[in-house]
């Protein structure tokens, strides 16, 4: 069982800048892969970042390339996304989410994540 609490949310003015934070307890942290997800009011739930166990692999879809990154500190059993020149439309409940799978393996897609955390409000205004 792996138990997930991100911090970090907040409002934040367009073009400016926030750090989530994603911190596990439970089992290894290393031989998860651990994903970023948000979902706005009425808009499905979408991915936002994913990073592999080792910290080897990253992914980011279009939306965020360029803006998002990730990255890990496996002693600390932490994952963090730092988030650049934010958009309005970036504004949305985020959640990080962990899945078995060690080495370099990705998993992007919210059904191949088994936990979850509870989520933090992001809020942009324009």
């Amino acid at each position: 069982q792996v138990q997930l609490v991100e911090s970090g949310g907040g409002l934040v003015q367009a073009g400016g800048s926030l750090r989530l934070s994603c911190v596990a307890s439970g089992r290894t942290f290393s031989s998860y892969a651990v994903g970023w997800f948000r979902q706005a009011p009425g808009r499905e739930r979408e991915i936002v970042g994913a990073i592999s166990g080792n910290g080897g692999s990253t992914y980011f879809p279009d939306s965020v390339k360029g803006r998002f990154t990730i990255s890990r500190d496996n002693a600390k059993s932490a994952v963090y996304l730092q988030m650049n020149s934010l958009k309005p439309e970036d504004t949305a409940v985020y959640y990080c989410a962990a899945a078995w799978s060690r080495g370099f393996v990705l998993r992007n897609t919210a059904p191949s994540y088994d936990y979850w955390g509870q989520g933090t409000q992001v809020t942009v205004s324009s």
